[in-house]
């Protein structure tokens, strides 16, 4: 069955800067490992998406409509409909007493943050550093080649689908994820590991927020609800009990 906008599925790329192919990005973590790019932190093998909801640069989303399982297709992306052009204006000299300040060392190749935006240092030179705050793929033109690995029609996984999109927790296993349908409303309880995430409050909500979005707006409910339940394990009964006991003695 061709693949439409809305359709939950999975696929799997390899994308290249054509004018030197450069691998960039890739769900292989055979190529990842070969192009020097491996990232232990990435979660490598086909990724779920919503075609048409944004998840992917939009060239993407209009290559993938159509196809069907097992389909594989080769897209080529310039630069206005990818990482835009670059813009000269976003390559400025910094002081180096900002970084002083900031008890930071720069040096070429540093990323940093700056306004919300990243950037790239491209030269120390005495008292001043260069900052490229141009996207890494700014101005080059992209080869993306595109496998459609399988079409998710279970509700259930649908929405597994998407917390594994947006919620990249370490070690979180989402057989132990729970979806419960009631009337116009998806209640979430995710894997108790998820209970001593690390990262900050705003993250956490922000892609709690990514997945509730892809999911009211893709399947006919109106509310996502999650869940939040701590329950007492044996093991913490049997020390409040020794607890007590050592208290009575």
């Amino acid at each position: 069955m061709a693949i439409e906008n809305g359709d939950f599925v999975k696929i799997e790329f390899t994308g290249k800067v054509e004018e030197t192919g450069d691998v960039f990005d890739t769900t292989n973590q055979d190529v990842a490992e070969e192009a020097g790019i491996y990232n232990k932190e990435k979660n490598y093998g086909p990724i779920p998406i919503v075609v048409g909801g944004k998840h992917l640069l939009p060239a993407i989303d209009e290559a993938v409509l159509g196809m069907e399982v097992g389909d594989n297709k080769k897209v080529t992306v310039d630069p206005e409909n990818g990482f835009g052009h670059r813009d000269s204006s976003l390559v400025q000299l910094i002081p180096m007493k900002e970084f002083k300040k900031q008890g930071m060392t720069p040096y070429p190749g540093m990323k940093i943050t700056a306004e919300g935006q990243t950037g790239k240092i491209l030269t120390v030179n005495g008292g001043r550093v260069k900052v490229d705050f141009n996207h890494e793929l700014a101005g080059k033109t992209l080869d993306y080649d595109l496998t459609i690995s399988e079409v998710i029609d279970d509700d259930t996984e649908k929405v597994k689908s998407m917390i594994n999109l947006h919620y990249a927790y370490p070690n979180m296993d989402l057989d132990k994820t729970e979806v419960e349908f009631d009337e116009d409303t998806i209640k979430i309880k995710l894997d108790e590991i998820t209970h001593f995430d690390q990262k900050s409050y705003m993250d956490i909500t922000f892609a709690r927020y990514r997945i509730s979005k892809d999911l009211y707006e893709n399947m006919p409910y109106d509310k996502v609800q999650f869940v939040d339940e701590f329950e007492k394990r044996a093991e913490e009964e049997s020390e409040e009990t020794e607890e007590n006991t050592e208290s009575e003695e």
